[in-house]
């Protein structure tokens, strides 16, 4: 259950492919410079535990560096490739990082970088070079090609992304199991990664840098199959690389959903996907009408997970479920599932609450003792702060992220069903609903609305929208005003930054919404 055991008997299978640049990696070179790398490391005194950081776009060194760390016992947190130079030295800091290792085409984006940080890395550039930096191929280049005398299992450490506040690592316990022999699939976890096994193909078009892709794509080269590594997503590049290399697997999250089915017929049809046998997703709930367009469209090939980087627990529904549970992000797959109450009192099935596991992984956020104390219930189960409730089934539905609720003349409103209507409506391509100043109801609920032609903005839409709502929703959960945007602050992976659309509307008030 590593890369190791298919190098050596199909030495040139492709492990990642980068259909950007063109290049190309196979097992063997995936080994061999992963052993390279975790020999370099051992060199430079790093022990089991010790961190590393990588900030830099989806490259073909990513992963290599990724599988050096794991191998060699090293927590590795990969950053943001967005993130502010600011941004960047507190989390290289907060991860006691004692190599960094970034990439030619961030060189602009670490100037200075060097000078802000707190203790001294030794610091490499992959595809170049610029003052203070090593060369990653040049140092790694006369390492030996035998792998370290105890290979232990390492860990990513990553961090939030930030949306709800300053980021927070999360870190999981290394537990000292030899290489290869951590246990990484169960059965139900074997099941939500569609079963891959080896020759199959992941297209994974979202960065690395997170959770998903990033354990998603190591888990596939656990068993033998292989990644295409766009380093952006593009709707119709997408489904036109699915055709190109033949992809079985591949990972979304439900923004990518609804720019692919904005795409005009035509152009859908022109590209065949059934090679398909899982489609992936998490992320965010998916709204049901673009979850039934996409099933219609690829088949019952969706398999949908909800679970975090605190990997606390998971849930998943495969798609013959989804369609008789319509709206539901599955059972228990890892850990069980609780609501609770404020008071952190269990409430009975249909009532919404927060979503606790128990019986889950453990983990905590670095140096954070409160924030980790915050995540947990007085029977020590943990949360990821969002709201949802269970049906007689153990079916979990989620409701929204606690921070993000609206509390508009003092009725809760959960934005994601607002947000779920407005995004089906064909003008709208993106849209978020938040909740705003108001001097009568304390908080409005604001839709704050990306549309397919900008020109079209205006009154007339604005007034479009909100009777559209109206349609399907009670008065409360309808927008009171929808503002224009030409794009939402949203990262590579389709997460929104609401946090940044709150402070457009609040500046120093404090909200419900953070």
């Amino acid at each position: 259950m590593y890369p190791g055991i298919f190098a050596e008997h199909d030495p040139d299978r492709v492990a990642c492919i980068f259909p950007d640049t063109g290049e190309s990696i196979t097992f063997a070179q995936l080994e061999e410079r992963s052993i390279q790398g975790s020999q370099l490391f051992h060199s430079l005194g790093l022990a089991v535990g010790d961190s590393i950081a990588l900030y830099m776009e989806n490259n073909a060194r990513f992963l290599e560096i990724c599988w050096a760390a794991h191998r060699t016992g090293l927590y590795y947190t990969c950053i943001a490739s967005h993130l502010t130079l600011p941004e960047v030295a507190y989390i290289v800091d907060d991860c006691d990082a004692k190599v960094f290792i970034t990439s030619a085409k961030k060189a602009p984006a670490v100037d200075g970088l060097l000078e802000q940080l707190s203790s001294e890395q030794g610091c490499f550039m992959v595809d170049g070079l610029a003052p203070g930096y090593q060369s990653w191929e040049s140092a790694i280049a006369p390492q030996p090609k035998v792998r370290i005398a105890k290979e232990v299992e390492g860990r990513d450490c990553l961090y939030s992304s930030g949306t709800t506040g300053r980021p927070k690592g999360v870190r999981l316990p290394i537990l000292g199991y030899s290489l290869g022999e951590a246990p990484v699939f169960g059965e139900n976890i074997e099941w939500l990664y569609g079963n891959p096994g080896e020759n199959d193909m992941m297209y994974s078009p979202a960065p690395l840098y997170h959770a998903a892709p990033l354990r998603f794509c190591m888990g596939m080269h656990r068993v033998g199959a292989g990644c295409v590594l766009p380093e952006r997503f593009d709707p119709q590049a997408a489904l036109a690389h699915i055709e190109r290399f033949r992809c079985t697997h591949s990972l979304w999250v439900p923004t990518m959903f609804v720019r692919m089915l904005k795409l005009s017929p035509e152009v859908r049809s022109r590209y065949d996907v059934g090679t398909l046998r899982a489609a992936i997703h998490g992320a965010a709930p998916c709204p049901i009408e673009v979850k039934q367009k996409m099933i219609d469209w690829w088949g019952p090939v969706l398999l949908e997970y909800y679970g975090a980087t605190e990997a606390n627990g998971a849930c998943g529904i495969s798609s013959s479920q989804w369609l008789s549970h319509k709206g539901s992000v599955g059972q228990a797959l890892v850990g069980e599932v609780h609501i609770l109450d404020e008071n952190d009192e269990e409430v009975p099935n249909g009532e919404p609450g927060g979503i606790y596991f128990a019986e889950g992984h453990d983990f905590e956020y670095h140096k954070d003792e409160e924030k980790t104390a915050q995540a947990r219930s007085v029977q020590g189960w943990t949360t990821l702060g969002d709201i949802g409730y269970l049906d007689d089934e153990g079916y979990l539905y989620l409701t929204d992220r606690k921070a993000f609720m609206i509390i508009s003349g003092g009725v809760n409103v959960y934005p994601q069903e607002t947000e779920n209507r407005l995004i089906n409506h064909p003008a709208v391509m993106d849209v978020a609903v938040i909740g705003v100043p108001d001097t009568d109801l304390v908080e409005a609920v604001k839709a704050v609305v990306q549309p397919i032609d900008m020109s079209a903005a205006g009154p007339d839409l604005e007034a479009e929208l909100i009777a559209y709502c109206r349609e399907a929703l009670s008065p409360v959960k309808c927008p009171r005003s929808i503002d224009f945007i030409e794009a939402l602050p949203r990262e590579d992976n389709g997460k929104l930054y609401k946090r940044l659309l709150r402070d457009r509307y609040w500046g120093h008030l404090n909200s419900r919404i953070v």
